[in-house]
């Protein structure tokens, strides 16, 4: 997110891509852009066209708009992408200092939008369940179900050999609003044991 302003006032002389769903924190929005040089963006382009079957266009003008409006404003305190690292980085360290309160232990990212959680530390037991399924999979499902807090589990994304790498860990997502961040450390701080 850093490197976006540079590019938007200094031109691109790296590569970048991002997420308007994430960036704009428009969950849904699969609307996303690349910035680099033109040999890599051309094998972007043909990889999209192999892999994109809708083009909301509606949703493409607006983001174009909002770039549009930040290329404008990119050098002064409207900037949007001088904002948003720092309102990351104060909603990370919400969501950390809430699990944390209750045992968990957070791992803190470098940059993105999204923070691992270990729940080792809990003693929650979903065996009594006996789904099959990997521990944060139950996990993020009974948090869902019993207390309305979406998370996202790791295991999801590691191969039946190394799941059990990332079984107690959970994925928060750092980019809601103010009263999104401020309601799940509420309902995380009313999970502690």
């Amino acid at each position: 997110v850093k490197s976006i302003t540079t590019h938007l006032s200094s031109g691109i002389n790296a590569e970048y891509g991002g997420s308007a769903g994430k960036t704009f924190s428009v969950t849904g929005w699969k609307i996303g852009w690349a910035l680099g040089p033109a040999n890599l963006i051309s094998q972007l382009q043909h990889v999209s066209s192999c892999s994109t079957f809708t083009a909301p266009t509606l949703l493409q003008e607006a983001v174009a708009g909002a770039f549009e409006y930040e290329r404008g404003v990119a050098q002064t305190d409207e900037a949007y992408f001088k904002w948003l690292p720092g309102k990351l980085q104060q909603n990370c360290q919400m969501l950390a200092d809430a699990f944390s309160d209750i045992g968990c232990t957070p791992v803190w990212p470098d940059g993105g939008y999204f923070m691992l959680v270990d729940t080792a530390n809990m003693g929650w037991d979903f065996t009594e369940l006996n789904t099959g399924r990997c521990y944060d999979v139950d996990c993020v499902k009974w948090l869902t179900r019993e207390f309305k807090l979406a998370t996202i589990p790791i295991s999801v994304f590691y191969g039946d050999q190394n799941r059990h790498l990332a079984a107690k860990y959970i994925r928060v997502c750092c980019a809601k609003s103010d009263e999104t961040i401020e309601k799940a450390c509420q309902i995380i701080r009313s999970l502690k044991k």
